[in-house]
């Protein structure tokens, strides 16, 4: 008899096991996001993979920290289209904590990133944030600012070996200073540095200003660069990125060689990401509008399950995310743990926190809750006719809240009822076969006990001789209770509302 193989050992582990092979006793995760827009889920893909794997590491011993960096040094490239043109044009080329929020108090920065934050707070991200303006200004950086600065042929060389491009040119510089007269960080030439007076000297090309300002404040390294220096600066020994990063002669390639061959450090264990696409809209993208912001979908399940989301996939795996009614399977994953096809490692890594399942799988508690028109009384009670019970009154009307908010913003229009007290127009243009489909409908209804039992019924009624056939009987079934030609499995529908007052609803659309 041959055994069936163990599972496959969850991503995280792995990265775990590669991690602490390398001797590696106080590992540092590093992630880092750009607040240039909207925090959408595509952004939560990194952060929740460097969470996973400290978590995994945190349950082998290892004390790992994960680290969020905020690179609120970036310039403002491009007027997102939802910005004032006059006023954020002037401010192309500043550094995003320096420009002003669109609405509110504080920064640019400080503006995207406050929602995602709180996302991060409810998701149970134990993360230290650390903005790239005060990491700068710390001194920290100061180091392998003028390193960069002294062997700045040398990465030049590096750079043209690796992307096999002439970009960097004649008197190139890896360090971006800051003006301090116009304040872009993007039109500036270095002129002279002193690492013993801490002293970088540099002419903006925009306005001609010429200044000499310290490493920590004055500018930042250019990305290629400040990649690798972070990586010994912050002591990196995991990171997550994107697969744009990871192409052939991209950042990392660069980056790594830049490590070993300039600042003297190993770089980290690399987790290449594939990209989370909107279901019919391609990849996520801030600067083209088609996002979903991370803290919204906060609204509409719990915590756990879009850490599940992310975690059930290898990083590899482009991810396709649909938040309309496969969303309402996920969240019932998250909710029954013995339901098949469940990765419970996956599982374990989501319910960060502690977990407890309401008891109602959130597809029945949608339904439920519009028949019930949201009354959270009558909703437990129709809960409790249907076998579900006891239910803890609170976690109910959470879940409500949730249901509403899908129904509002995601739901696809089979997913919404609103069953009038009238018989909708729709039944009045039932043929004659569908009416009399109905009436005997009608008068099997009260003897049937399940939802299964109902939904069989209408199927093999509809079906007999004579009969509309099981496509148009079940259209029969929507139009007399709801108007339309398709809506909620129809047995659990019919079982909710109560067989009898379906029947005799059916009665009457089939004399109509």
């Amino acid at each position: 008899m041959t055994e069936n193989p163990a599972p496959e050992r969850h991503w995280a582990d792995r990265v775990a096991d590669e991690v602490l092979a390398r001797g590696t006793s106080q590992p540092v995760i590093a992630t880092g996001i750009s607040p240039s827009g909207v925090f959408h889920v595509g952004h939560l893909r990194e952060i929740l993979t460097g969470d996973a794997a400290a978590r995994a590491l945190r349950d082998r011993g290892a004390p790992a920290r994960l680290v969020f960096v905020v690179d609120d040094v970036d310039p403002l490239r491009k007027v997102h289209r939802l910005l004032d043109e006059s006023v954020y044009a002037p401010q192309l080329g500043r550094p995003l904590f320096t420009i002003p929020a669109p609405e509110g108090e504080g920064s640019y920065a400080d503006y995207y990133l406050r929602p995602f934050l709180a996302a991060l707070g409810r998701l149970h991200v134990d993360c230290e944030v650390v903005r790239a303006h005060q990491l700068y200004a710390s001194g920290a950086m100061d180091d392998v600012a003028f390193t960069a600065l002294e062997q700045q042929d040398r990465i030049a060389a590096i750079l043209r070996e690796v992307t096999g491009k002439e970009e960097v040119k004649e008197g190139w510089s890896p360090w971006n200073p800051l003006c301090t007269r116009c304040g872009r960080i993007d039109k500036g030439r270095v002129l002279a540095f002193d690492r013993a007076r801490n002293e970088i000297r540099s002419r903006c090309e925009a306005c001609g200003e010429e200044s000499a300002q310290p490493a920590g404040g004055g500018g930042k390294l250019t990305w290629r660069v400040d990649w690798p220096a972070r990586w010994k600066a912050l002591g990196v020994s995991v990171e997550p990125f994107g697969k744009d990063h990871a192409s052939r002669g991209g950042s990392y390639d660069s980056g790594e060689r830049i490590a070993r061959e300039v600042f003297g450090v190993e770089p980290p264990h690399p987790i290449v990401y594939e990209w989370i696409a909107l279901k019919g809209q391609g990849d996520m993208s801030s600067s083209k509008g088609n996002v979903l912001a991370a803290d919204e979908l906060l609204h509409v399940a719990p915590p756990e399950v879009l850490r599940y989301v992310v975690l059930k996939n290898r990083p590899q795996r482009a991810i396709q995310f649909d938040p309309g009614a496969p969303f309402l399977r996920l969240v019932d994953e998250v909710d029954d743990a013995s339901a098949a096809g469940v990765d419970s490692r996956a599982l374990e890594l989501s319910r960060a926190a502690g977990f407890t399942p309401v008891g109602v799988p959130f597809h029945h508690l949608v339904l439920v809750a519009q028949i019930a028109r949201f009354d959270l009384d009558r909703t437990l009670a129709l809960l409790g006719r249907g076998g579900y019970g006891p239910l803890d009154r609170a976690a109910v009307a959470e879940r409500m809240a949730m249901a509403r908010y899908w129904l509002d913003r995601f739901a696809p229009e089979e997913a919404r009822v609103d069953v009038p007290d009238e018989l909708p127009p729709a039944a009045a243009a039932l043929d004659a076969p569908q009416r009399a489909f109905l009436g005997r409908l009608a008068d099997a209804l009260p003897a049937l006990g399940s939802a299964d039992a109902i939904q069989d019924a209408i199927r093999d009624l509809a079906n007999q001789e004579g009969g509309p056939g099981a496509k148009r009987g079940f259209e029969a079934v929507y139009a007399a209770l709801i108007g339309r030609a398709r809506g909620p499995r129809a047995g659990s529908f019919i079982a909710i509302l109560g067989p009898e007052r379906v029947a005799e609803r059916f009665r009457r659309a089939a004399s109509a």
